[in-house]
């Protein structure tokens, strides 16, 4: 009898310390795969398109981002713009491109908001204020600040989304983006008056 009390006993505690384990081994994969990546410094390319258009012309380009990646929070870097624009205005119809370069730094919170400043300086060779093209291009500054949504996807975070709303600062006249200001202000009477230099802003960043 005592022998068989002595087995049973055994055979309590062995299962109950496979059953202990099993739990354990459990919990720890159910957290590898819910646990977040830790943060790794990296660099990512990122790119934005831009289109609008309109009775009196439109324009469409392409704008690249380097960044640089050394914190979870911010995003920094070089970038580079390529812009086609058309235009009718006054009987005058034609075509022209628009080019150049600047920086950019992004801050990114909660994997879910970003704010950012984008400087470029773009060549173009087209006169908003009087609507001539000329054999000499001018430097057109903007100076973009806004914010919006931001969310990174994937185990890894190999892809993030940017979507906001940028306003131009410097609202140059010869800026490529009035075209694509989407807000004006109201007169007294009611009228449209003056735009408000706000434009649409979506971007893609893959992490390299």
């Amino acid at each position: 009898m005592r022998t068989i009390f002595t087995l049973l006993l055994l055979l309590l505690v062995t299962t109950s310390s496979f059953s202990q384990e099993d739990r354990e081994l459990y919990v720890n994969d159910e957290e590898e795969l819910t646990k977040k990546p830790a943060f790794e410094p990296h660099n990512e390319i990122g790119g934005d398109i831009h289109f609008s258009a309109s009775t009196f012309g439109g324009t469409g380009g392409i704008g690249l981002k380097f960044g640089i990646v050394r914190s979870q929070y911010i995003s920094f870097g070089p970038s580079a713009r390529f812009h086609y624009s058309y235009f009718k205005n006054n009987g005058l119809s034609g075509s022209y491109s628009v080019y150049g370069g600047g920086v950019f730094v992004h801050g990114r919170f909660f994997n879910y908001l970003f704010i950012g400043l984008e400087f470029e300086l773009l060549s173009n060779p087209y006169s908003n204020g009087n609507g001539v093209i000329s054999a000499k291009r001018t430097w057109a500054p903007t100076g973009l600040l806004g914010g919006g949504f931001s969310h990174a996807f994937g185990k890894e975070e190999n892809f993030r989304l940017n979507a906001g709303i940028m306003y131009d600062v410097i609202d140059n006249v010869n800026s490529p983006f009035r075209p694509g200001y989407f807000m004006r202000k109201q007169t007294a009477n009611g009228t449209p008056g003056a735009l408000i230099p706000l434009i649409y802003r979506i971007a893609v960043f893959f992490k390299i």
